[in-house]
């Protein structure tokens, strides 16, 4: 059974490897008698192209004869009818899988231009390729095609869109219209593009043409106009710039009147507050009259549409910066509505920002933050010995997480910060009377180390199996000079840490119980021994920086700070 299923899975391999799509080749011609057999030519040496038709649209001279003596089969219309319609009578006539198109007057094509033309589609990477090449004329591209595709198909970015040299699927170009006229080629990428096909743009080297007279350059550039501005019109294109482009611009006006108004209100003195008022108000009445209309009309465009992603696409290409004002608006908008507090006999609205924080040096990984507003809210229940902050603010206030912070020799431990609450500081109504906060206060992250100033923070700074090194600090709002405290126990270094340290009196405890008190005259170097219980404690302080923290001396809490669980693993 096994073996039947492998031998099945294997002779699908094989026939799916070795198929190969058959491809056509349609010319269209109108009196190139001198270039037409050249082309023919080159196509029959390509190592893809099965068949090659080529459609005489009426000429006078001897093309039928020279592309039938070329080896091509020649299909010819007794009058001229157009590009357009000897490119679609080719089409009709062919029996490919991938249909190539190739003008006659070409005078430098050969095999491999011809083969990287249709490679894309048989290797599955396209469903219609577009080639580019370089050349001396393109007139009618530069001045005509290029700008209206700016304009209406701003997602299109091809360097010769009008190229008469590409290729597709047939299942492709069965659902495209094919134009009468010189307005054929960038039809059917127009289209193509509308469908959701995918389009790439192959580069085929250099590539000379016949050049044009002006007579025959105006009537192109008048088809290629009137292809372009038609499928603009059938793509919602002119109503995106007209209909959806207005109410964008009014959008954006009232938004910008509501801004305005609401500006005016809360940070300057000179307009009326009255007059605040009002322009906020037309403002939000204006925007919220046109974001209804540009809401109908694009869902209408984007229903309608045979590839709605395309449409969206292009919406945004063509609105790109009209959106980009629209969303920094309702950025300052929200930002401004998030202040708004409802208490019971009133309604205060207090716009505060983040504190953009840009570190000189890499701080934890990071060189630059927003950090704040924070809310102050009351403690959980349960939880009256608790401060909840937000992990910037502890970083603000060069805390961590555990620390304890002292008010009247009451202890606060201090713990992250409840889910989605990650700008919100939680603390017990004693804490906030000490600090002189109120529920609902917002604290900019830069003011916060003013509310906290010459608090007494317990802070661990040392932590291994049998012993814990704490030391006592008291948050300072600016920095000054610093002393460099190092560590040792037993004569093994255990940390260094420093702060601002003033001469003084400062106390050592261990597990709880004073041991020593040191005297420091505020000078640096100068060390220190402290003996207990068989242990020694050496404490070397040095000249350092800057710091925004002083260490407490004996009359604000405890200098350090030893917890001693298992001596014997010391």
């Amino acid at each position: 059974m096994y073996s039947m299923i492998l031998i099945f899975i294997i002779f699908l391999f094989l026939v799916v490897k070795r198929y190969k799509p058959r491809v056509s080749a349609v010319i269209p011609a109108y009196n190139e008698e001198e270039t037409v057999a050249d082309v023919v030519n080159a196509v029959k040496k390509s190592k893809y192209v099965d068949e090659i038709i080529v459609v005489d649209d009426g000429s006078t001279d001897k093309t039928y004869e020279k592309a039938l003596n070329a080896g091509a089969k020649v299909i010819k219309h007794e009058k001229n009818k157009g590009k357009g319609a000897a490119l679609k009578t080719g089409f009709k006539e062919s029996s490919g899988d991938i249909i190539l198109f190739l003008d006659a007057d070409l005078k430098n094509i050969n095999p491999k231009k011809v083969d990287r033309i249709v490679e894309p589609i048989i290797r599955g990477e396209a469903d219609i390729t577009k080639s580019k090449f370089k050349r001396k004329a393109g007139r009618v591209t530069e001045l005509t095609a290029k700008p209206l595709l700016n304009f209406f198909f701003p997602e299109l970015n091809f360097k010769q869109p009008l190229s008469g040299q590409f290729a597709a699927k047939r299942s492709v170009l069965e659902k495209v219209k094919f134009e009468e006229d010189y307005g054929v080629d960038i039809g059917i990428i127009l289209d193509a593009d509308a469908h959701g096909f995918r389009i790439k743009e192959v580069d085929i080297g250099t590539l000379n043409h016949k050049m044009s007279d002006l007579s025959d350059l105006n009537l192109m550039a008048n088809e290629v106009v009137r292809t372009i501005v038609n499928r603009a019109v059938e793509y919602g294109r002119v109503a995106m710039m007209d209909t959806i482009g207005n109410s964008i611009r009014m959008c954006v006006l009232g938004l910008s009147l509501t801004s305005f108004g609401i500006f005016s209100i809360f940070f300057t003195r000179i307009i009326p507050l009255y007059v605040g008022i009002a322009l906020s108000i037309l403002g939000f009445i204006v925007a919220m009259y046109y974001l209804v209309i540009l809401l109908m009309k694009s869902c209408k465009i984007i229903l309608t549409s045979k590839n709605p992603i395309s449409t969206i696409k292009s919406f945004i290409y063509m609105h790109f910066p009209v959106l980009v004002s629209a969303l920094i608006l309702f950025a300052i908008l929200s930002a401004l509505f998030g202040s708004i507090h409802v208490e019971k006999d009133k309604i205060s609205i207090q716009p505060v920002s983040g504190n953009l924080v840009i570190w000189k040096k890499a701080h934890e990984n990071r060189t630059i933050a927003i950090k704040g507003p924070y809310t102050i809210d009351s403690a959980l229940e349960n939880e009256s010995n608790i401060i909840r902050m937000p992990a910037d603010a502890i970083d603000t206030l060069g805390i961590n997480y555990g620390d304890k912070i002292y008010i009247y020799n009451l202890s606060y431990e201090v713990r992250e910060p409840l889910p989605g609450e990650n700008n919100v500081i939680r603390m017990p109504q004693e804490i906030r009377s000490v600090l002189n906060v109120n529920i609902g206060d917002v604290i900019q992250d830069n003011n916060l180390r003013k509310i906290f100033k010459n608090v007494y923070v317990l802070r661990n700074i040392y932590t291994s199996e049998g012993l814990t090194v704490k030391e006592g600090v008291l948050i300072q709002t600016q920095s000054n000079e610093s002393k460099s405290v190092n560590i040792y126990f037993d004569n093994k270094f255990l940390v260094s840490t420093s702060g601002i340290m003033k001469e003084g009196y400062y106390s050592v405890y261990v597990n709880g119980i004073k041991v020593d008190t040191i005297y420091f005259d505020g000078n640096a170097p100068a060390n220190y021994t402290i003996y207990w219980n068989g242990h020694i404690i050496n404490i070397y302080i040095k000249e350092n920086g800057q710091s925004d923290m002083m260490f407490a001396n004996s009359l604000r809490g405890r200098f350090l700070d030893f917890n001693i669980t298992n001596s014997s693993s010391l």
